[in-house]
């Protein structure tokens, strides 16, 4: 559920069902904290997040790379009525020509739409939680002209209890899908804009990795990295190719058997091109002065990580897990939570139309 895809709707209000799912950020929505795949790097100062496309962005690129080429499929009708030129034109023709200059002006208005955040666009969207100034930042967009220090399109959102966060709930193959959304509005209550934030949950089980997850952030932004748990791992900021397989791999199933894996070699080798080809279009994040100025981080800062031997990627993390130099699955139980105690009582619970008071 690419949120490039399913967007929010400006001027009109926020979606019941997201309203009253909202999440509160002072206190816990769940028994447990834990990450649930979503860190750059942590430390005293700020933590950086993936933006919710971030995992899966190669379905979008090859939806792209799909419209493109279709694009240039609706061009050999004309070429082939241009190349044999017919004495008289008839209404099949008339027609065919109709319909390719059609489908030429679709499927380029589709890959220009869904393409210019994929490709020749930026290689990650990270999102700042800065414990320091309260607030967080969102790189939205490639600036492509920009004055010195002005960096990326970003933008800025308070952290209190104005800032409005919510589970968002689409329909993908008439399974539910999830995954955890601002929403600015104005003084009517009307979206402004909104983005999405760390990774997409399915089924209504998977809640309870959603509601661990934002119990992570929060407990990161109001008591800080000192007893944090570990992230499950630390995503590389520079892919490479290795990385990049092993997304599209784990995106058929992070625990599925060799077999499995196997049988689908030929389309994890096909969406690992589509990532490469769009990772290697764009180029990375910058962010703007007046966000790097707030964001210094302290040299001795004890808890900045990935640093040292922290295992950084899919393939590195993997192999500390192994050898047991690195923790799978790192969680802590929230000390002030009162409601359900089993996690997935808990996020079904949430899964329905009127969740539980936190």
């Amino acid at each position: 559920m690419d949120e490039r895809i399913y967007q929010y709707k400006p001027g009109y209000p926020i979606p019941e069902w997201d309203l009253k799912h909202r999440l509160p950020i002072n206190k816990p929505v769940s028994s447990e904290c834990k990450d649930t795949s979503t860190i750059f790097r942590i430390n005293s100062t700020f933590m950086e997040v993936t933006d919710q496309p971030y995992r899966e962005r190669h379905w979008q690129a090859g939806g792209v790379l799909g419209t493109v080429f279709m694009a240039i499929i609706s061009i050999t009708p004309l070429v082939l009525i241009a190349s044999n030129p017919v004495p008289r034109l008839n209404f099949a023709i008339a027609a065919l020509c109709c319909l390719s200059i059609s489908s030429i002006i679709y499927f380029t208005y589709m890959a220009l739409k869904y393409g210019r955040d994929e490709f020749f666009s930026l290689r990650r969207r990270p999102i700042r939680f800065n414990r320091e100034e309260r607030k967080i930042y969102a790189i939205r967009r490639r600036r492509f002209f920009s004055k010195p220090g002005e960096g990326d399109i970003t933008w800025e959102v308070p952290w209190d209890d104005k800032a409005i966060f919510c589970i968002h709930r689409g329909i993908v193959q008439r399974r539910h899908v999830f995954h955890i959304r601002h929403y600015e509005v104005d003084q009517n209550g009307n979206v402004i804009r909104a983005f999405a934030i760390g990774r997409t949950w399915e089924e209504d089980e998977c809640l309870t990795g959603l509601l661990s997850q934002w119990n992570y952030w929060c407990w990161y932004m109001n008591q800080g990295p000192a007893d944090l748990p570990k992230p499950l791992l630390f995503f590389k900021e520079k892919e490479n190719m290795l990385e990049s397989f092993l997304f599209c791999m784990y995106d058929f199933g992070m625990r599925a058997s060799a077999a499995h894996r196997i049988s689908m070699m030929p389309l994890i080798l096909l969406m690992t091109s589509y990532r490469l080809m769009a990772l290697w279009t764009c180029r990375d994040p910058i962010w703007p002065d007046a966000v790097n100025k707030v964001s210094v981080i302290d040299p001795e800062d004890p808890f900045n990580e990935p640093s040292g031997r922290t295992p950084i990627g899919w393939a590195e993390t993997t192999h500390a897990m192994d050898r047991h130099e690195y923790p799978e699955g790192d969680k802590k139980e929230m000390e002030n939570w009162s409601g359900e105690k089993d996690p997935t009582a808990n996020a079904l619970l949430w899964a329905k139309d009127v969740p539980p008071k936190c």
